[in-house]
């Protein structure tokens, strides 16, 4: 089944009584979800001693989606990002096989530049084998080049709600990785049942489905909702 997942592992008191009721909040998460996308990796380092304690803390089934440091994609603007992806590689490496996606997310304001993206697309696949996906921003990433070329590199788009740049209709086949933010308000915003029903059915067996929702404590009801699970 899709993976079901939030951006990090909060349980609000609310929906506590789903989760179990020992361990870490990691592994009272684990117990209901088989995965979680996290941004912390955007913003700063963790050591490598963290990564091994997470890893020790779910079941051999449960993956890590994580999100590309700020400094590969913000900062350095996938400009000569070689280097930085290699140290975050060797970064998450205590994650070993519980590895799923690498997010890369752009800023609004970075523009589709096709020998950056190139290179930089080139330098992510020549050192990552697994699933890599991008959340562009910016509208000129709607170029039917930009496809052409995530296609050669075999790295997909992502599906974000709101969709700035590729709404669900120019995904010809079932989306990836689906992050949800919340509408009308971002972060915010809960999605009530026809619309957790109408993502549901846009998923395949292997599609992540990630709310993002985090700011309110939605995200975990509503993915709760998506597994079927009365909140």
């Amino acid at each position: 089944m899709p993976v079901i997942a939030t951006a990090a592992w909060s349980i609000p008191r609310i929906v506590a009584g789903h989760f179990a009721s020992e361990g870490s909040g990691l592994a009272r998460y684990a117990s209901v979800f088989n995965g979680v996308e996290v941004n912390s990796t955007f913003y700063k380092p963790h050591r490598t001693s963290t990564y091994a304690r997470w890893a020790d803390s779910v079941p051999d089934d449960f993956r890590f989606a994580l999100k590309l440091p700020k400094a590969i994609t913000h900062e350095q603007r996938l400009i000569e990002i070689g280097l930085l992806f290699d140290g975050f590689l060797t970064e998450i490496e205590p994650l070993g096989n519980k590895i799923g996606p690498l997010l890369c997310q752009l800023p609004p304001s970075l523009g589709y530049d096709p020998a950056v993206v190139e290179s930089a697309l080139f330098a992510l696949r020549q050192r990552f084998e697994g699933r890599i996906v991008i959340e562009a921003r910016h509208k000129s990433w709607q170029s039917p080049d930009v496809l052409s070329l995530l296609e050669c590199h075999a790295i997909d788009r992502v599906l974000a709600d709101p969709a700035p740049v590729w709404p669900a209709e120019t995904f010809p086949m079932p989306p990836v990785y689906v992050r949800l933010h919340g509408a009308p308000k971002i972060y915010y915003s809960s999605y009530d049942e026809p619309e957790i029903e109408r993502v549901r059915r846009l998923l395949a067996a292997d599609s992540w489905c990630v709310f993002d929702n985090t700011a309110s404590g939605a995200a975990i009801e509503n993915a709760l909702t998506m597994l079927g699970r009365s909140v």
